[in-house]
This record gives structure tokens, sequence and C-alpha cells, in this order.
């Protein structure tokens, strides 16, 4: 199968979009079908690109004003050239907002079978950085996921706000984790010392450093004796998020094998962004048996089994996360169950079953469509 992955974000970026189109692209050279990915062009793409497990067409792009980590592509004729010329089967369009509302036009014309994944709450962006704006983005979105054959929802949470604002054809395709990367056995007490010298109980943040994350709500967690707070990523808060987290050691972005290490090194995981729409990192800290602690919203209420893996807060409540880290460093014995549960609960969650569930999505598609030509 021929597959165009027109993407928003691809590595060297480093966000749940750019992973997430990586490990697509991955699975389908796996698998035998052919894929190319179109992204925007960033700083640093070329020698990413040459590890790629397929050919990359980068389209010119401009960094967002106020978040210059994110890229926006501008228009370009290589979008409709590389499809065509690809001979594309089926367009596959990962988080469209820019890029892929000119990959969906471009697969219309072509009489192209398209699927969409929905993975950016574009509404609580929108809610966050402007105070408004969210119906205009719902109507973006909805223009755009209406359009393709199939739209696939990262959670259940997603699929019903996707449905409740119109959008139709709505399936379920969660996220894999690489459970072999991300496990318990690799804690490294050397890195523990180092971050917390007095024996501090661990708890750790990993994701974009930005308003919608809401990492400021950690700040109960840096006030409790015997808790060091550390924070592993970048973006355009981290300014300000040192003055909000006194005592906070900031890492800076880590990937790979050095992340995994931090995450297995954690004592507790805690997410406070209100708007995922998956939570990527959640699954990383199950898979690396670290309790978790996420706010009751979005993706985390599909990964986070409440008293069994981790514990739900109310969003956006820096003293309900404060309670569940206080819970959690009160009760060794806790923290040890809650870290094996969550590291059975995603161990059949790999990138390989993940991708065969997209292909299946891919087939349904394709079977539809010839059944319509017939």
């Amino acid at each position: 199968m021929r597959v165009v992955i027109v993407t928003e974000s691809f590595p060297p970026d480093v966000n749940g979009v750019a992973h997430c189109a990586l490990q697509t692209a991955r699975h389908l050279a796996a698998r035998g079908h052919d894929p190319l990915v179109i992204a925007p062009a960033v700083a640093g793409a070329d020698s990413s690109d040459r590890s790629a497990p397929c050919p990359v067409v980068r389209v010119p792009s401009l960094p967002l004003p106020g978040y210059p980590q994110v890229r926006v592509a501008l228009p370009s004729r290589r979008v409709a050239a590389a499809i065509a010329a690809h001979r594309a089967e089926l367009v596959h369009l990962a988080s469209p907002f820019v890029l892929g509302v000119r990959g969906m036009a471009v697969a219309a014309r072509l009489g192209l079978p398209a699927v969409a994944v929905y993975q950016t709450d574009l509404a609580g962006y929108a809610r966050t950085y402007v105070g408004a704006g969210e119906g205009a983005a719902w109507r973006r979105i909805r223009t755009v996921h209406s359009a393709a054959d199939r739209t696939l929802a990262p959670s259940s949470a997603a699929l019903r706000d996707l449905e409740e604002h119109g959008v139709e054809r709505v399936r379920l395709w969660p996220r894999g984790v690489d459970t072999a990367r991300f496990r318990p056995e690799l804690r490294d007490e050397k890195l523990r010392r180092e971050l917390a010298p007095n024996g501090e109980l661990i708890v750790g943040y990993v994701g974009r450093l930005a308003p919608e994350k809401h990492v400021e709500l950690l700040a109960g967690a840096c006030g409790m004796p015997g808790v060091r707070v550390v924070v592993v990523g970048d973006g355009p808060s981290e300014p300000s998020l040192r003055t909000a987290l006194p005592g906070a050691v900031f890492l800076g972005r880590r990937t790979g094998d050095d992340l995994a290490r931090i995450f297995a090194s954690l004592d507790v995981f805690a997410h406070t962004g209100p708007y995922e729409t998956f939570c990527q990192t959640v699954q990383e800290a199950m898979a690396s048996g670290v309790p978790v602690i996420a706010p009751a919203a979005g993706g985390p209420l599909d990964l986070v089994d409440h008293g069994r893996t981790g514990l739900l807060v109310e969003p956006r409540d820096v003293g309900a996360v404060q309670g569940a880290v206080a819970t959690l460093a009160g009760s060794p014995e806790l923290r040890a169950a809650y870290g094996l549960a969550g590291r059975a609960a995603v161990e059949g969650r790999t990138w390989a079953v993940i991708g065969d569930l997209l292909l299946d999505h891919y087939a349904e598609v394709l079977g539809a469509r010839t059944a319509v030509a017939a």
C-alpha cells in the first residue's frame, strides 16, 4: 500500500504528533508498505531525515509567534506534487491544521481516501492562549475532519468531543508505547542521588513547558518537605516556571534512552495539563513502573485506573495535586503496587499492536471506497 503521511510535525521535533507520525511510518515500512512523509521544514531536519524509515518531503515553514518550537507550514506546491509522484493510494493526515488542510484538499482533488488523526485540542489551546476562539477552532476541526473518510480519535474523551461537535465517522485509535525502552529495570540510584541528594521523594513532570500544560500546579509539591520536583522538557514557559517552582530541578529536553532512565528513576509521575487528547507520557511512566497522578480529563481518563495504577485529580487544582503527592509520599507500598499495575496495564500496548489496528482502519476505508465505486 502506498501511503502519504501529511503531518504538522515530525522529528527532530519532540512532541506527540511527531512521535506518532514517526511510529506510523516505521510500522508501515516494517509491514512491507510504502510510506512517504510530508512535514514542515525545521532546523536539523536533514540529519534526522537520513535516519527516517521512509522518504521525507519538507515544506517551507515559519515559527509560530511566541512559540518558536512550533512550526507552521507555508503554502507550497510540494504537497500536491509529492502526493501525485508517490502514486498514493491513501492519505494519512496527522493532526491536520494547516499542512493537513492542504493534504486533505489534494486528496479530494485526486479522489484519494483520507484518514484524519485527531491529536491536538485546538479549542483548548485557543482558550489558553487568546481567551476566546473555541468556536472558530471547532469549525476548522469540523471542516477538515468531515472531509475525511474516517477520523481516528486517541481516547474516549476525544471521540465524544468530536461527535458532540458534529464530526462524523469517528473511530477510536489509541497510541502505543515502547515497552522495551521504557521499563522499571532502568531505575538508576546514582541519578537519583544527583537529583535528590537528601533522599527526597522524586516527583517528575515530562513534557512541553507551555501555558496549556499548567506545570505551575506542581508548586504545592515543591513546598512539601522531603519532596523534590524534577521537570523534563523545554518551551516558552520555562522562565516563569523556574520562578513558580522554587527548588525544582530543570533538566531540559531529554530523549531516547536518557529519558527512559529518568522516567524509571522517578518515584511519582505527575502530569498537569487538562487538554490532553491522549497523554503519551502517562503511558511511558506506567511502562517504567512509576505511579501516575493526572487530571481527570481527556486522555488520562482512559489510561489511569484510579486507585489501581495511579490517582486522577480535579483539573487545574494545585491543592488536589499536592494532596495526591502526599498520599503517595506516605505509602511506599501503594507506590509499588500502582507501579506494578501500571506496567502490567501497558504491556500489550506496543506500537506494533497499535500499528496493526491502524492498518485495519486503512483496510476498512479502502474497502468502503471500493464498495461505493462498485
